[in-house]
Parts: structure tokens; C-alpha cells; sequence
């Protein structure tokens, strides 16, 4: 369940210290974009030490390291691998060979610090009009690849557009993200919302982002954890509904029945995964605990 993923600026260790009781269902420790070049070294010796040290638990752990065109990026990911982050995040990724170099550097540094190999996983951010448009090569690069994220301020600045509160500026962008997202079989996660006085504007993004079908957002407040998780976890109706849908399609399918009706709706084995995941969710969020799934 990854409803919620929270930036931590990797140079801030007050934030870095209580990380973990903020509530996200993610953080991520970030040595990129909240970091100046004068602090990389720096950010990057507070990052490593918080890892070593703190537990993080009750939620996953997940670095942004910096662009691979940068020469920091190595760094990061020779500092961090050895104390085993759930997942890193490549930034400003364009292409499919963007990912590949990072897993390449990844498995050599898994192997070298005797860290059990494939455990780290590799979560891109797409942040320009190429990333857009290569978004499924990207999404289908590595077996790591368990999610892909698009980041507004850097793509909007490729598209010279500002946000608009009908979500029109990025709507093709979220689109094309998604059906690659979807196609490659991973997770999918919209951007920060970063006008902090405009809960409104903040929560319309959050509604349009379930609407299209994200699985959770990026988040830069703690404030704005718990409208995201109320969006992205399943409704008592929709939980219900699940259920019903689910043990009817088992009970008909050892009838031979393949098409039936749950409350008029017409209902086929087409609708079983979908159910399925609903109860997953509400099961994750302290909602479900029966035995259908």
C-alpha cells in the first residue's frame, strides 16, 4: 500500500529523525532537488547514518539519489545500498538506458556490500517531455521497477506552463504515465502539490488523481497525509460491494455460471481482480478481515 510518499530534504536531520511517526505509507530521503551541490557530501553522510541507526518502521524507505549525468549519483548509491533501503529513485529519467545504468550500478554495489541481490527496487521519475513519450520502455526497463513517478515543476517548466486548477496542464503527461504504467504492470504516482495554502486546489488534485487511476501521490507536508489516505483507501460501500462481487463469482463459478447479476449489475470473472484489490486495500488499511482474498 503505497497511498502516500513523503519527501525528506536528506540535509534536515530534525525531519530526517522523525521521519517515520509523520504517518506516510512511504518516505523518501531525498539527496537530489532538496539538496544544494555545496551539501551533497554532507546530505549524503546524514542520510546513511539515519539509515544506520533509525528503524523507519511502519513504513518503506526509499532514496532519491541524483541524475545519472551528475557526478554524485555513484556516491550516492555506493553510501546507501549497504544499509538496505527498500527502493531508490532515479531522477529525471529519459530513457530506458537511464534505468538500466542504474540497475547495472545497483547490482554491482548490492554484490559488493554483500547486500542480497534484486532486494532494491527502482522506482523512476519522469520529469520531461522525452520521459513522457519513452515512459513505457522506461516502465518496462528492469524487473526492479516497481513504480514510476512524474514530477510537475520540472515538466511544466519543459511545457512553459504553470498548474491549473482543471489539472489541463498535465493532463495528457498523467495519462501517458498511467497506460505505461499500467501496461508494464507497476505501480503509478502523481506529483507534489506544492501551493501549501490551497487545500482546495490540493484536494481537487488528490480526487482527479484517484479518478484517472493513480495509486498515491508525492507529498511534501505532513499536513497532507491524511486527506491522501482517505482518497486512495476503499470506501464501506466499495468494500462491501467487493465482497459481494467476489464470493458471487466464486459461489457461480462452481455452478458453471460465468455471467451473473450482484444488485442488477451485470457481473463476469472480468471483475474478479479488480474486487480482489479493493479487499487487499481495505484489508491494508485496518478495514477488511475476511478470508475472500
Amino acid at each position: 500500500m503505497r497511498r502516500s510518499m513523503l519527501f525528506i530534504p536528506g540535509n534536515t536531520p530534525n525531519l530526517l529523525m522523525n521521519a517515520d511517526v509523520l504517518g506516510a505509507d512511504s518516505i523518501i530521503l531525498d539527496l537530489e532537488d532538496a539538496v544544494s551541490p555545496a551539501e551533497k557530501d554532507s546530505a549524503r553522510v546524514l542520510v546513511r547514518n539515519a539509515l544506520k541507526s533509525l528503524q523507519y518502521k511502519g513504513c518503506e524507505v526509499i532514496i532519491r539519489i541524483n541524475p545519472v549525468e551528475t557526478e554524485y549519483w555513484t556516491k550516492d548509491l555506493d553510501e546507501i545500498i549497504p544499509l538496505k533501503p527498500n527502493m531508490i529513485m532515479p531522477p529525471k529519467v529519459n530513457g530506458a538506458q537511464d534505468v538500466k545504468t542504474v540497475e547495472e550500478a545497483t547490482l554491482a554495489a548490492e554484490r559488493e556490500f554483500g547486500v542480497e541481490v534484486g532486494r532494491t527496487l527502482l522506482m523512476a521519475a519522469l520529469e520531461s517531455p522525452k520521459g513522457i513519450l519513452n515512459a513505457y520502455k522506461i516502465c518496462s526497463a528492469s524487473d526492479r521497477m516497481f513504480g514510476v513517478a512524474i514530477s510537475g515543476g520540472d515538466f511544466r517548466k519543459c511545457m512553459q506552463t504553470s498548474p491549473q486548477h482543471d489539472g489541463v496542464d498535465m493532463l495528457f503527461a498523467r495519462g501517458q504515465m498511467l497506460l505505461a504504467a499500467r501496461a508494464a504492470g507497476i505501480q503509478c504516482f502523481d506529483t507534489v502539490f506544492t501551493s501549501l495554502d490551497d487545500q482546495e486546489g490540493f484536494e481537487a488534485e488528490v480526487l482527479q488523481n484517484k479518478a484517472m487511476g493513480f495509486d498515491g501521490k508525492s507529498l511534501i507536508n505532513p499536513k497532507q497525509i491524511r486527506f491522501v489516505h482517505q482518497v486512495f483507501a476503499p470506501t464501506e460501500k466499495e468494500v462491501i460491494q467487493a465482497e459481494k462481487i467476489v464470493r458471487a463469482i466464486k459461489e457461480n463459478a462452481e455452478k458453471g455460471l460465468g455471467v451473473f447479476t450482484v444488485d442488477g449489475k451485470m457481473i463476469d470473472i472480468a471483475f474478479l481482480p479488480g474486487a480482489e484489490r479493493t479487499l487487499k486495500l481495505a484489508r491494508a488499511c485496518g478495514m477488511y478481515e475476511g478470508d475472500l482474498v
